[in-house]
């Protein structure tokens, strides 16, 4: 329940204040008999109760009103809970519901969207008021399906497929290559060095040409976009260009043409130096943080 002053009435100059509340016949009727001048506003979404002391009745009436409201609406939903209960290992009763379940993202988003639910760290559980019951039930199925996905035996379990998937298999090894920080050139197509460029890995500066030859399988398998056409392609090693070095670096004019990104390198375009400047900026916060920190 909750009021909102408001200064005029639509189309004069009367002053009052309006009160929205959730619906409930019993609690309308006593509003009324409280207010009987009080009407309905569709454009406000809430009642409008004229007067120049509308505001200070109003709270005074609603702080009246709030305990006996809730103390109704928490029966309620106690009987509610009574005749149609939830079975969980999740859930237990005391003075409202207490929610223990192990930590996971959906159910702590679904029971923050349940009405009066609040984190208790004394007892390291949820609490929910019995007025809350159709909500949480409403939720439950969501609550407990999440629960039980994140009990350790299920979370190993999926790690457990993750590591077996060929696709983890896949991703180890893409990232090994990664760690080499090495990059396909076609060898009639070098890349300028120590410049800023954007390449299929990313953005980076060429720091050497070694002129090793790339094994076929190894282009095909992980840098499937470059291609080199009639010449070979060599490897170039590469890293990480600075903050500095991107905030100097001049975007692209025109977008990259096919002739580009097959060659698999070309100058990267505003956006992508900006969206690079701010994690770059970033990564040298967070390297400052960690060597200013007192070691022991």
């Amino acid at each position: 329940m909750e009021f909102r002053a408001t200064q005029r009435d639509s189309g004069d100059d009367a002053p009052g204040a309006t009160a929205a509340f959730p619906y409930d016949r019993m609690t309308v009727e006593r509003f009324r008999e409280a207010f009987p001048r009080a009407r309905w506003r569709d454009d406000l979404g809430a009642w409008f109760v004229p007067g120049t002391r509308a505001e200070q009745r109003l709270t005074a009436w609603m702080s009246r009103e709030w305990s006996s409201v809730l103390a109704y609406a928490d029966q309620r939903g106690r009987d509610a809970f009574t005749f149609d209960p939830v079975s969980s290992p999740y859930l237990e009763v005391a003075d409202g519901f207490v929610i223990r379940t192990p930590y996971s993202r959906t159910a702590i988003a679904e029971l923050e969207q349940v009405p009066w639910a609040r984190w208790d760290p004394e007892v390291k559980a949820w609490r929910v008021p019995f007025r809350s019951f159709e909500e949480l039930r409403r939720r439950w199925s969501a609550i407990e399906g999440a629960a039980r996905g994140a009990e350790p035996e299920e979370r190993r379990k999926r790690e457990e497929s993750r590591q077996a998937s060929p696709e983890h298999a896949d991703r180890r090894a893409q990232a090994a290559e990664r760690r080499r920080h090495r990059y396909p050139v076609p060898e009639d197509a070098l890349p300028p060095l120590d410049r800023v460029l954007m390449t299929h890995a990313g953005c980076i500066a060429f720091e050497t040409i070694t002129g090793e030859l790339v094994e076929p399988n190894i282009a095909a398998r992980f840098y499937p976009s470059v291609t080199a056409g009639p010449a070979a392609l060599i490897w170039a090693a590469w890293r990480r260009p600075s903050h500095a070095e991107l905030v100097k670096a001049w975007p692209a004019r025109t977008p990259s043409s096919s002739a580009d990104l097959a060659r698999g390198w070309w100058q990267p375009t505003i956006e992508v130096l900006r969206e690079e400047r701010r994690k770059a900026a970033s990564l040298e916060r967070a390297r400052v943080t960690r060597r200013s920190r007192p070691r022991d």
